[in-house]
């Protein structure tokens, strides 16, 4: 079969709200050959050197070398990064988020969250329950089936849930009447009780919503809920609202909404569900926080009131060691509004998309960070700790006018010259995209791995249409242990954030040898109630009620094949199936389904065309343009029958800003609007502007980097100069230094390719 490849060339441009690079108040700058155009004023007068937590150029750090991340791996002496996967339960849910378990029950059950807004039990034996244990369909956003970020993104038990049933969820609702107009959703953190007559089903009814967060970007909802094990609060993990960049509607200008310490979003929240006491309780957010005095242009740009409700002091109290209870920090001009929400318990965070406490040592709270074009991060959060975005993006500086590439210089610490805490993990976009968190191994099965992070990569770099994650494994430094952490992030230690050990986790007895990678998107690592592993996969990338192909699977001992010793391993493939064994070295795959063989052989390039019109996973809409109105053209004249062969093409796809450069008259007669009637100046061919579009064979970005080929690939059709690093098709320009590869491809041109005649249709049939 041909290797199918779609080339998408692009002339790169951001959108960016004006003033964006500014930073107030940053007072200690780090330099690690990077570049930046933020400033560094001292508007706060802050003085002395603070302690430098960024672990910026640690060893164990990513490297930017010649355009490009470069992962740091290392070696952990006595230690071997292999397991093996046992497939617990197979085709029960289209996008499974996490799974999770009740605390004290001791039945064994798991529950398997859905992006779509299910909650499935599945029993001892791997048996998926037909009915669900929570259905929340009927109250969810429309989520869009080929890639959405929004749904139903996790729940939590109430460590009393075996005497109160009370179960929480975080969930994504069409927006509410009192958010902006536009924006895209309101998520909703609610409580629910499990219905007293049924143990397997939670009554919806019960619903009582502890805060409403609308959203004006369907991306970066953090969404994820947990308790903690030391304290019995519950923790809540926001995005920064969306898009990139941490800027656009609904961010505040400037300094982005993760530093604004007046907005919830891009923080982690705590709060006490057992009490309506404590702290500072906050009504309703819409009656308390309305921006008032002290206003700056900045401010008058964001939203009037805030965007978001919170109960506190009815619903729920907050705890009294939350670090903004009692004493407020300093409120900026830079700030949107004029108090601090107080249930903040940590900030700076992009989208923190996992989260998970360590079931050993003290407790410690960990976060898997999804980056933007470069590297993703582990984090140890503290109470009141500032996680540095958008000024850090893992211990890189980072720059919302230049985001391929870190800044050259940033300071070390926050507008309040509180120091930047870097991450303890980081890999870049060399060997993985988006980070899929991720659980401290405490079991029993597998006791060389206790006390180290286990996690994954949704899929193999810049390829976010093929499922191939990857699985990782981080080691603490020798000596290192948890209960050195401090209680509060003013007393934490560079020694204390040191970084870990990143070692490529090899899975032993894939199909395709190679072991670390699976050939599945990566959706959630997370632990059963006997703190083993389990590992959530599927090989769609959205949430697609008509497909099936999500998976459950457990981490157990490597079954070497090798040596001849393989063990058998059951194999539970769900309700209605017999389960079956199979020896690690010759698995019986058409026991599963062959749903580790990566569908990218069967993909078309209208199929991963199409797939790039979708937002990028646990990323912002595609930021360098949508290709809406060309994908409607090639469907419309037929010309998409072309690339659903199995043969190679190159498309050169014009995003929807260039057909708005088109004259009035061709752009109405191209997308069918008044005008465009037989006849009338302004008509054109709409096919033969499909076909002008369209080449036959595969190219690489290297390969579109030489005059020569473009000359070739273009044909006669279209006329190609090049000038240095800049290259016009006709009336389009590439620059070839810009182009970035993103969902496997590389994006949109910003002009469409006219033919130079009307008469350019092809025979179709």
């Amino acid at each position: 079969m041909t290797k199918v490849t779609l080339v998408i060339a692009s002339l790169l441009v951001l959108a960016l709200v004006a003033g964006a690079g500014a930073q107030v108040g940053l007072s200690n700058t780090s330099g690690t050959n990077e570049s930046s155009n933020q400033t560094t004023g001292s508007m706060q007068n802050v003085t002395g050197n603070a302690t430098d937590l960024t672990n910026a150029g640690a060893p164990q750090a990513v490297k930017f070398e010649n355009n490009t991340t470069v992962t740091t791996f290392g070696e952990v002496p006595g230690f071997v990064p292999n397991v093996s996967l046992k497939l617990v339960a197979q085709n029960f849910t289209t996008a499974p988020m996490m799974v999770t378990t009740a605390p004290g029950d001791e039945t064994g059950r798991l529950f398997v969250v859905d992006q779509i807004g299910v909650v499935k039990i599945v029993d001892a034996n791997g048996t998926v329950a037909t009915e669900p244990f929570l259905d929340l369909r009927d109250k969810m956003a429309n989520l869009t089936p080929r890639y959405d970020e929004r749904g139903l993104l996790s729940i939590a038990f109430h460590p009393d849930y075996q005497t109160n049933g009370k179960v929480y969820a975080f969930y994504s609702a069409p927006l509410r009447p009192e958010a902006p107009e536009g924006w895209s959703c309101t998520n909703h953190i609610s409580e629910f009780q499990v219905d007293p007559e049924n143990p397997n089903a939670v009554n919806t009814s019960s619903e009582k919503v502890l805060m409403y967060i609308d959203k004006s970007y369907e991306n970066h909802n953090g969404g994820q809920l947990a308790f903690g094990p030391a304290d019995g609060y519950l923790y809540i993990s926001v995005g920064d609202i969306g898009k990139a960049d941490d800027v656009g509607n609904g961010h505040t200008p400037g300094i982005g909404n993760a530093q604004d310490l007046t907005k919830i979003y891009g923080k982690i929240l705590r709060i006490d569900v057992d009490s309506t006491t404590g702290g500072m309780p906050q009504q309703n957010a819409t009656a308390t926080m309305t921006a008032t005095g002290n206003m700056s242009v900045n401010r008058t740009e964001n939203p009037p009131e805030p965007t978001w409700t919170t109960f506190a002091g009815s619903l729920y109290g907050i705890p009294p060691d939350n670090p903004f209870v009692g004493t407020q920090p300093r409120i900026l001009d830079t700030y949107a509004y004029t108090s601090v929400p107080p249930e903040i318990y940590a900030y700076g965070f992009r989208n923190p998309a996992y989260m998970s406490f360590d079931s050993g040592g003290s407790n410690a709270l960990f976060i898997s960070m999804a980056g933007q074009n470069l590297f993703e991060s582990v984090l140890v959060v503290v109470n009141g700790g500032n996680y540095g975005w958008n000024i850090r993006e893992g211990t890189h500086c980072f720059d919302p006018n230049a985001t391929t590439a870190p800044g050259k210089s940033c300071s070390i610490t926050g507008l309040q010259g509180e120091p930047l805490i870097g991450p303890i993990v980081e890999f870049g976009h060399d060997v993985g995209n988006v980070i899929v968190g991720g659980q401290v191994y405490r079991g029993t099965e597998l006791p060389d791995f206790t006390g180290k992070y286990v996690f994954g990569s949704w899929s193999s770099p810049n390829n976010y249409v093929t499922p191939n994650g990857t699985l990782f494994v981080a080691t603490p430094p020798s000596g290192w242990n948890e209960s050195m952490l401090p209680a509060s992030a003013k007393d934490l230690t560079p020694e204390e954030n040191a970084m870990w050990t990143l070692q490529k986790l090899n899975v032993v007895g894939m199909p395709n040898n190679e072991s670390s990678d699976l050939g599945l998107f990566v959706r959630s690592i997370n632990q059963g109630s006997d703190n083993e592993l389990y590992l959530l996969t599927n090989t769609v990338g959205g949430p697609d009620n008509s497909t099936q192909t999500g998976s459950l699977w457990k981490f157990v001992p490597p079954q070497n094949a090798t040596t001849g010793n393989a063990t058998a391993t059951t194999v539970t493939t769900g309700a209605g199936t017999t389960p079956s064994s199979y020896s690690a070295g010759a698995p019986d795959y058409s026991q599963i389904g062959g749903l580790l063989q990566p569908p990218a052989q069967n993909r078309t390039v209208w199929d991963l065309l199409q797939a790039t019109e979708g937002a990028i996973p646990f990323e912002e809409t595609p930021v360098y343009g949508n290709f809406t109105i060309f994908i409607d053209l090639l469907q419309t004249t037929g010309v998409n029958r072309l690339l659903q062969s199995n043969e190679s093409y190159t498309v050169f796809a014009p995003t929807d800003g260039a057909f708005a450069d088109l004259p009035p008259g061709e752009r109405s007669a191209l997308l069918g609007t008044a005008g465009s009637q037989p006849g009338q100046a302004g008509t054109v061919n709409r096919t033969a502007i499909a076909l002008n579009h369209i080449v036959p064979g595969s190219y690489t970005e290297s390969a579109l980097q030489n005059a020569t080929t473009l000359v070739t690939l273009a044909g006669s059709n279209l006329t190609v100069n090049a000038t240095g690093g800049e290259i016009r098709v006709d009336n389009a320009t590439i620059i070839i230094p810009d182009l970035v590869a993103k969902n496997g491809v590389i994006q949109g041109i910003d002009r469409v390719l006219l033919p130079s005649g009307t008469d350019g249709a092809a025979n179709l049939s």
